[in-house]
């Protein structure tokens, strides 16, 4: 195992429903080292949505620590979060969230606008960006004349321009047919080859069994954790 990037240590997320007390993260410890590829897996409810929101600087742990690269998030304020979030985190949603009236290097622009970085390099990282996705040609297009699997690659070229310590993934294959979902997990296992480090949010087995680790999320807590071979002999 190389050095950490995640540190998560007895987190617990706990929301108040009317007299009851909802664990949704229930005392979880999880390390994740720089160059992983590793699946959080678990059903609707189970708590990986939760803690995806830790894991994404956009929600801190009612108690426990979490250190992102050596510096602790767990009770930063929401202007901390945001810096960190930019600084070192690339998103890619399931909906893909690309902003329809601007075209794709605009879009894959944004996190660099917010970085503060200046407009000729920031031009260049967006559309260096887009040539790692191989839509470096379509710059001008919209989003909504790109095919979902478009848009999804140009959801992660946006990931990637910042340079993020961290991706994460959040059901990235959600609304792709099987053929798309294929290629959209092929260039991730790529990313990672390449040495970035990646973690993939699912509720599928069958998509979950593409990383190197899988780690189980059941009623807030982790059932499992381990290489996907042993995962796999286990679904």
């Amino acid at each position: 195992m190389g050095e950490p990037l995640i540190e998560l240590k007895d987190i617990y997320k706990i929301y108040q429903m009317g007299d009851e007390e909802v664990r949704a993260n229930d005392g979880i410890t999880l390390s994740i080292s720089k160059g992983e590829f590793v699946a959080i897996v678990g059903k609707s409810g189970s708590g990986k949505s939760t803690l995806m929101n830790i894991i994404g600087a956009l929600d801190v742990p009612t108690d426990g620590s979490y250190y992102l690269g050596g510096e602790d998030v767990s009770d930063m304020s929401d202007d901390q979060l945001a810096a960190i979030r930019n600084r070192m985190i690339g998103f890619i949603f399931q909906q893909y969230n690309l902003l329809p009236k601007l075209n794709l290097l605009e879009n894959v622009e944004l996190p660099l606008l917010y970085a503060g970085v200046g407009h000729e390099e920031r031009r260049e990282r967006a559309m260096k960006s887009l040539e790692r996705v191989g839509l470096k040609e379509k710059w001008r297009n919209m989003p909504n004349q790109l095919s979902g699997g478009q848009q999804q690659r140009v959801s992660i070229a946006r990931a990637l321009a910042g340079d993020p310590s961290l991706i994460l993934a959040d059901e990235p294959t959600g609304a792709l047919d099987s053929r798309t979902s294929r290629e959209v997990l092929d260039f991730l296992k790529q990313l990672n080859r390449e040495g970035n480090t990646i973690v993939m949010i699912t509720h599928d087995n069958s998509i979950a069994v593409e990383a190197k680790r899988v780690v189980r999320i059941h009623d807030g807590k982790i059932n499992f954790d381990g290489d996907v071979e042993d995962y796999a002999a286990i679904i």
